[in-house]
């Protein structure tokens, strides 16, 4: 692929740009497409790496005692818990926004 701003750019190379969390806002929507139906809460923007992505993931799920997943840089939780992971994110000194209506 060819960008007429950067040149050369080869899928699935890492880019040079540094995360800074200071900057980072976690967005939590609720879902259903795609998913028959159910409710899902969704995550994405969280900073840093992939072990942290699961550590939170973890720790969200034992929290409200439901089931999840992280992949792709999301954490995926089963129901609508919208308030209490935004609630949960800010106590761990996140910036949590909610997205979507």
């Amino acid at each position: 692929m060819y960008s007429t701003e950067s040149g050369c750019i080869r899928p699935g190379s890492k880019s040079n740009h540094a995360v800074n969390p200071d900057d980072s806002i976690c967005r939590v929507r609720r879902e259903t497409k795609g998913r028959g139906g159910k409710e899902a809460t969704v995550i994405c923007g969280v900073p840093g790496g992939e072990a942290e992505l699961k550590s939170l993931g973890k720790a969200i799920k034992h929290k409200l005692g439901v089931g999840g997943t992280v992949k792709n840089g999301l954490i995926v939780i089963q129901g609508d818990h919208v308030n209490t992971v935004l609630t949960f994110l800010r106590e761990k000194g996140l910036q949590a926004n909610k997205a979507g209506g």
